[in-house]
C-alpha cells in the first residue's frame, strides 16, 4: 500500500514549549514501507519527511517536532533497517543504529494489513540491544485493514516481546488513535524543557527538505532499481531582486546512461512532470512562485563510491 500524506493535525498548544514538563526523542522503527514517515508527518501536523511506496524511501534522521500541553516530542524519522547490499545501504543502517542508542522512545511500527513475519520478528529481538530506550509496538494502516485483521496483528505484535509499555493500533491517514499515541509517548519521556523553539516544526534545512521533495517527485512512477539510484543536490536557492520570484536549481543524480533516459523522458516530458509535482510543494514552502531548474547528472555507481557519498551527504 502506498504511503498517503495525513490530514492536517490541528494546532499544537501553545503552551507545550513554554512550560516545564517532559521532553525527549522518540524513533519508529520497522521494515521499508510501514507507514513510519507517514506517522512523522501525522504527528508533526506537517510534511517533513517524504513519502513512497518504494522501500528505503527515507535516507536521512529528519527530526520533526510536536508541541502538546504536557511537553515537546522530537521525532526522528530514520531509514527502514534491511539487508543492505551497498555501501550506502549499510550507511543507513548505521545511521539506525545510531538513532536507537540515543532515543527514549522506539516505536516498533507493523502494518494491520500484513501479517507478522521473519523480518519483523527480527527487529523486534534487536530492540533488547538498546536496554536504554522504552519500547512501544504500533500497529499502523488500521484504516486499510478489517476488524478481524486488527485483532490478529494486535495479538501478534503483543506476543513479540514482553516489555511494551504500550500496544496501540492506529491510521495516521484518518488520525484514529493518533492523540492517544503522543500521549503515552510523552508519558515515557523524561521530564524536562522543550529541545526546540515553539513554532520550530523540523530541524531540515530548506535546502534538505527541496531536494526531499524533488526526490519524492522522481520517484513516483519509477520500477526496479531506480528509486535506490536517485540522489537530489539542491545548487541554488535565490530570490529574484525584480519580482517575488525564487529560482531554484537542482540535480538529480543517477548511476547510468540509461537511468538518466528513464527521468527525463521522452523529448522531456516526464522531467517536466516531475518538475511540476515538486514546484506544487515547493511554492507553500518558501512563500513565493518558483522557478525550477531541474539538471539531470550521472555518477557511476554512486551508492558503492565512497566519495562519491560524500558528495552527495551521506
Amino acid at each position: 500500500m502506498t504511503d498517503k500524506d495525513p490530514a492536517p493535525a490541528p494546532e499544537a498548544d501553545s503552551t507545550a514549549a513554554s512550560g516545564e514538563g517532559r521532553s525527549g526523542f522518540v524513533t519508529f522503527v520497522g521494515r521499508p514501507n510501514v507507514g513510519k514517515s507517514t506517522l512523522t508527518n501525522a504527528l508533526v501536523g506537517e510534511k517533513v519527511a517524504i513519502t513512497s511506496d518504494k522501500p528505503q524511501t527515507t535516507r536521512r534522521a529528519i527530526r520533526g517536532i510536536l508541541n502538546r500541553p504536557g511537553g515537546q516530542l522530537v521525532i526522528v524519522d530514520t531509514p527502514g533497517l534491511h539487508k543492505p547490499r551497498t555501501l550506502l545501504g549499510q550507511r543507513l543502517n548505521d545511521l539506525v543504529e545510531q538513532v536507537l542508542g540515543d532515543v527514549d522512545v522506539i516505536g516498533f511500527c507493523v502494518p494491520a494489513t500484513e501479517k507478522v513475519g521473519p523480518g519483523d520478528r527480527r527487529i523486534a529481538e534487536s530492540l533488547s540491544g538498546y536496554g536504554r530506550a522504552k519500547k512501544v509496538a504500533i500497529v499502523t494502516k488500521t484504516d486499510a485493514a478489517t476488524r478481524d485483521e486488527i485483532t490478529e496483528r494486535l495479538i501478534e505484535v503483543d506476543q513479540l516481546r514482553e516489555d511494551w509499555a504500550a500496544v496501540i493500533p492506529l491510521s495516521a491517514f484518518t488520525r484514529d488513535q493518533l492523540e492517544v499515541l503522543s500521549d503515552e509517548l510523552l508519558a515515557l519521556m523524561p521530564e524536562g524543557p522543550a529541545l526546540y523553539p515553539e513554532g520550530v516544526v523540523t530541524d531540515e534545512s530548506t535546502e534538505d527538505r527541496i531536494a526531499e521533495i524533488i526526490r519524492e517527485a522522481a520517484l513516483d512512477g519509477v520500477r526496479d532499481e531506480l528509486p535506490h539510484s536517485i540522489a537530489v543536490v539542491v545548487q541554488e536557492v535565490e530570490a529574484r531582486e525584480d519580482s517575488d520570484l525564487t529560482d531554484v536549481y537542482a540535480d538529480i543524480v543517477v548511476e547510468r546512461d540509461s537511468q538518466k533516459g528513464i527521468i527525463i523522458g521522452h523529448k522531456g516530458s516526464r522531467l517536466r512532470d516531475v518538475g511540476a509535482r515538486a514546484r506544487a510543494q515547493i511554492e507553500p514552502l518558501l512563500g513565493t512562485k518558483v522557478f525550477l531548474k531541474l539538471h539531470v547528472r550521472i555518477a557511476k555507481e554512486w551508492q558503492r563510491d565512497p566519495k562519491q557519498l560524500g558528495r552527495l551527504g551521506f
